[in-house]
């Protein structure tokens, strides 16, 4: 019985969980690999080939070779680990995040030194101008005794 996620329903958003977690374990591994010089200088000389040493999926190696990070995303990257990619591209943080929002980086920044996206449209799938914001259920306080 699969457990239902009260958080798969905001819009452009990626929950990195367990699930996430062991769909993307190669593809994070591969990432973190990139620690090492010697290993990202061998990424650069031939990628495809280093790719083919990780028992990634050909839709997870086909997103980094494309860098498309939102589908890395979606195929369980881990966005921490990720950058370790757009670092060995000589990417900063904020163009990667740039990129993935199809914004300069400049277009990217103002945005956020702006307060971010506008929570218009952004609260959950289907919401509409009178929705409420979208509430996740909290569990229930179990009481201790003391004082």
């Amino acid at each position: 019985m699969a457990l239902e996620k009260p958080y798969k329903d905001i819009p452009g958003t990626t929950i990195f969980d367990a699930e996430q977690s062991r769909l993307g374990y190669h593809l994070n591994q591969f990432c973190m690999s990139l620690m090492k010089a010697e290993n990202r200088s061998r990424f650069k000389a031939d990628e495809r080939a280093y790719l083919d040493e990780w028992p990634m999926t050909e839709a997870q190696k086909q997103a980094v070779l494309a860098r498309d990070l939102n589908a890395c995303l979606a195929l369980g990257g881990n966005i921490y680990f990720l950058a370790k990619i757009g670092a060995t591209d000589g990417k900063s943080f904020q163009q990667m995040a740039g990129s993935m929002t199809g914004m300069s980086e400049e277009e990217y920044r103002d945005m956020m030194v702006g307060g971010g996206r506008s929570i218009q449209g952004n609260r959950f799938i289907g919401e509409d101008g009178d929705a409420q914001a979208h509430r996740q259920p909290q569990g229930k306080v179990k009481k201790t005794g003391g004082a």
